[in-house]
């Protein structure tokens, strides 16, 4: 059992230094992907507040009386090609 003393000065003299240099460098890496995810963090935030505003825009737009303005363009299309003689109808049909 003596003989193993000194193997264990010598384990604890170099060991207790590289444990020390390895948590630090675990801690640097921790700390980078910390950084790192809370840059990606608002950089979702920002897109999705972006998303939101767009959303809004268009259910303004739809519930807005301009949607109901583009129906009745559309209604009137329609009827302006139901009053068409038949062969221009179907020249405004392949168009």
């Amino acid at each position: 059992m003596g003989e193993l003393i000194p193997f264990f000065a010598i384990a604890m003299v170099f060991g207790i230094p590289m444990l020390a240099i390895w948590t630090r460098h675990r801690k640097d890496v921790m700390d980078v992907q910390a950084r790192t995810t809370a840059e990606s963090a608002a950089q979702y935030a920002t897109s999705n507040k972006e998303l939101e505003d767009r959303v809004r825009v268009l259910e303004r737009i739809v519930t807005d009386k301009g949607y109901d303005v583009a129906s009745q363009i559309e209604a009137l299309r329609d009827e302006r090609t139901a009053q068409l003689p038949a062969e221009a109808r179907e020249v405004a049909r392949s168009n």
